[in-house]
């Protein structure tokens, strides 16, 4: 692992200024709010799709005679395009059909809105080159924006993970240098939101959007929030080693590492059990930067102290926390309510949540883990009662890890039919019509003789969170009563009630 640079002080650097190009004139701009969208016919989208679907490799001549008999009264609008780009978003062959239909209508101007969607449409089925030529054109009509630059980084680095990663790369960087010939300039702030969205924990394309920066560091120069992405974007996706250089990089270049970053470097740190690299850095700040350091960044390290069982450290910066005048909420307070009770301190851990004035689903999590851990599962389902009581409503997280703590992750099978594990719950996925599920489960069990690694829990509530869910719970409840065990029926006639309700309200919420 690289050794972190000290934190060095922001530079002064100069304002640069960046001609940026009008990407939307006013005139467009002016039409579009004086001409709102008009409500389009299902129906007629659905005639339109069936016929690009089933004409899609047909020429053009009776193609356009047949869209031109089902729009004999109207033209296509906008509205109408997008429409029928949502019903084929992974298929561009109807849609660009589409789009070559409504060129035929001198008076249909496509909007960076529709081309920007023909655009994700294009992308998302790896159509590269029309992409690209589409890409071309959408600078040619002054129809690009941030979003078209975004959707063609996106889609041109995710088709370089293929065997063409050299050439699509160079496309990526090749795109910025096309849109400045068409006269949109070289922009900072671009650059600096296509790094973001590619660097996106929905998205990890961290390499290429590296691999863009560095290659146009000549036409634009990376600023701090550049390099915050990409280290936030490493840390994603586990590289620390990257993380590292890239930090180093910022740290050499004069700029400040923002405190988003440095807590995401801590918390990949501990991630990858690299628990004094991750003190180290906190210490760093603590020394260079205190005033940065805010709620955020200690309940960080108390979370991840109590983890680790060093409660006495932990309380060492909870103090420190409480001394600056910072505010205390309750997700702090539940780590160490977790961490007391997981080593043995359960009294503590009591005193902790009785001196809370409001106490959250937080708080009660860290208390009942803690418990569970103990393998003191009754007291935490008192806990859960205790908690409803008091108004706080469970979510699914704390019936899973009730239902774990008192049936384990692989499920207990009882000597008892009444409360036997494949009845409960393979039973019940069948009576789900989840018989794809029940089968694995069996044939795991009974033909292989292996054990189940894990049972999901989340699914199989899940498939029950309905109306007809509340009948097999309560079911299931009375038989658990009736060999005694009080805490598991609790659990599954509550759960049944919560859903229950959440389901009436959706139904109110669509009757009204």
């Amino acid at each position: 692992m690289l050794i972190l640079q000290t934190l060095a002080k922001p530079l002064i650097t100069t304002t640069i200024t960046i001609s940026l190009r009008l990407l939307t004139t006013e005139s467009t701009l002016q039409t579009q709010l004086a001409n709102p969208p008009s409500p389009v016919d299902p129906s007629h989208v659905l005639r339109v799709c069936t016929i690009l679907y089933q004409q899609q490799t047909s020429p053009d001549p009776r193609l356009h005679a047949n869209l031109r008999r089902t729009f004999s009264d109207s033209e296509p609008t906008h509205e109408f395009f997008l429409q029928v780009c949502n019903k084929f978003p992974l298929t561009w062959r109807p849609v660009y059909r589409l789009f070559n239909y409504t060129q035929t209508y001198p008076t249909f101007q496509h909007t960076p809105v529709s081309f920007n969607k023909m655009l994700g449409v294009v992308g998302n089925s790896r159509n590269i080159d029309l992409f690209w030529d589409l890409l071309r054109e959408s600078g040619q009509r002054c129809l690009a924006n941030d979003k078209t630059f975004k959707i063609a980084l996106t889609t041109l680095a995710k088709a370089s993970t293929t065997l063409a990663k050299a050439r699509e790369l160079k496309k990526c960087v090749e795109f910025f240098h096309v849109m400045n010939g068409l006269g949109f300039g070289y922009s900072l702030r671009t650059l600096n939101n296509v790094v973001e969205t590619l660097c996106e924990s929905s998205v990890k394309l961290v390499e290429e959007a590296k691999h863009v920066v560095f290659k146009l560091r000549e036409w634009i120069k990376p600023d701090g929030f550049t390099y915050k992405c990409l280290v936030k974007g490493f840390c994603e996706v586990g590289d620390l080693v990257e993380a590292s250089k890239v930090w180093n990089l910022m740290v050499g270049e004069g700029f400040e590492p923002d405190i988003n970053a440095v807590e995401k470097m801590m918390e990949t740190f501990f991630k990858t059990n690299q628990f004094d690299e991750a003190l180290k850095l906190f210490q760093m700040m603590r020394l260079k930067r205190m005033e940065d350091l805010g709620l955020s960044s200690y309940r960080l390290v108390i979370q991840w102290m109590c983890k680790r069982g060093k409660i006495s450290q932990a309380y060492v910066v909870f103090e420190e926390m409480r001394q600056r005048g910072i505010e205390v909420d309750n997700l702090t307070l539940g780590s160490l309510v977790y961490g007391l009770v997981v080593r043995g301190r359960v009294r503590e851990g009591y005193k902790v949540v009785e001196g809370i004035e409001k106490p959250d689903i937080s708080v009660y999590h860290g208390l009942i883990k803690g418990l569970l851990r103990l393998r003191r599962a009754s007291e935490a389902t008192e806990v859960f009662r205790e908690m409803i009581k008091r108004g706080c409503e469970p979510i699914m997280h704390t019936y899973v890890m009730l239902l774990q703590g008192h049936l384990g992750k692989r499920g207990r099978k009882g000597s008892d039919l009444l409360v036997n594990f494949d009845t409960i719950f393979v039973g019940g996925l069948v009576k789900a019509g989840k018989l794809l599920e029940a089968t694995k489960y069996v044939e795991r069990t009974m033909k292989r003789g292996l054990e189940v690694p894990r049972f999901d829990y989340n699914k199989f509530l899940h498939y029950y969170s309905n109306e007809e869910g509340v009948v097999m719970f309560e079911e299931v409840g009375k038989k658990l009563r009736e060999v005694g065990m009080f805490d598991l029926a609790d659990i599954f006639q509550k759960y049944g009630e919560k859903m229950a309700t959440r389901d009436r309200r959706r139904n109110r919420a669509v009757e009204s």
